[in-house]
């Protein structure tokens, strides 16, 4: 079983993939809930499905999910 083996790591590495898999929840939730309030569907189920360490939520967040200004008259 795969719980059998993470015995067999060192701890640093163990620490090392707790960290990232926080680091990996953490900007996938901010990204897909942006993504669902701004009703990018395909971002969403993209995010949903991809575990890319951080890399694409991020990209998504800066570069993608600009919130629109509303213009008054």
């Amino acid at each position: 079983m795969v719980l059998d083996n993470l015995s067999a790591l060192p701890p640093g590495i163990l620490a090392l993939l707790i960290i990232l898999a926080i680091w990996e929840f953490i900007w996938k939730a901010i990204a897909m809930w942006r993504a669902a309030k701004n009703n990018h569907k395909i971002w969403y189920v993209i995010l949903l499905i991809f575990n890319t360490a951080g890399i694409l939520p991020i990209i998504y967040i800066y570069f993608f999910s600009k919130k629109k200004i509303k213009k008054s008259k």
